[in-house]
């Protein structure tokens, strides 16, 4: 095993170096968690954009579901995933379990309470503020809903890039339906668990250095979008 001083030197080396195992293992990383934001975000929009502006029975519960479920545990989340796509599940057929795809399903899930929670609030406490104004226009809920989506564009883009962070942190459920198969399903944070398992810290920590970077990246849009939003509501 390396000591940390040579790990931590070799592990820049990697990441400068462009290691080619450490290039695949971060481009499918990112492959899978934006396509599971990209699908989440298509549920989770309308889903939050609907509980926030209609009434029906079950409303509040459907609220408390939300979010409850923005803290699933992965494993559970992995779990369901691994039943439902195994030989003897359901989908069984589509023969998905150990690929990108149920991957790609496992984050989804787990990303859409939070699109839908944090987009629920967000068009809720939007329409309480405007909706006199905007039904002396004439407009209803869902005649209202473009002019809110578009005034709650930064607050929208806030809760997506939660979800991204989620997802790309994410190492439970991955790790149930992804298997961790070499050059197939293994990304960033499997890989890492994997690697110092066998006492491999270069890679690890040149792994573990790229998540800290994107999760910096991630917190860093989040503070310049917000207050982008903060600055042209003041003006």
């Amino acid at each position: 095993m390396l000591d940390f001083t040579s790990a931590i030197s070799k592990a820049t080396g990697l990441v400068i170096s462009l290691d080619p195992d450490l290039v695949e293992i971060v481009l499918l990383s990112l492959k899978v968690s934006l396509s599971a934001v990209f699908l989440a975000t298509l549920v989770g929009l309308p889903l939050g954009a609907a509980v926030a502006l209609y009434r029906f029975p079950g409303r509040t519960g459907l609220i408390i579901l939300l979010n409850a479920f923005m803290g699933l545990p992965p494993v559970v989340v992995g779990l369901i995933v691994y039943l439902l796509l195994s030989r003897a599940g359901p989908f069984g057929v589509f023969g998905l379990l150990f690929t990108p795809t149920a991957m790609i399903i496992a984050q989804t899930i787990l990303i859409i309470p939070i699109i839908a929670a944090l987009t629920r609030q967000t068009i809720e406490d939007l329409w309480e503020e405007y909706a006199e104004q905007l039904r002396s226009f004439g407009a209803s809920a869902t005649r209202a809903l473009p002019t809110l989506l578009w005034e709650a564009r930064f607050s929208l883009l806030t809760a997506i890039l939660a979800g991204f962070g989620r997802a790309s942190a994410e190492v439970g459920a991955v790790m149930i339906v992804g298997g961790n198969i070499d050059h197939v399903t293994r990304v960033m944070t499997t890989a890492i668990a994997l690697e110092v398992s066998k006492g491999d810290l270069a890679l690890a920590l040149a792994l573990g250095l790229i998540l800290i970077l994107l999760s910096l990246s991630i917190n860093a849009a989040v503070y310049l979008i917000r207050d982008t939003a903060h600055r042209n509501h003041l003006s």
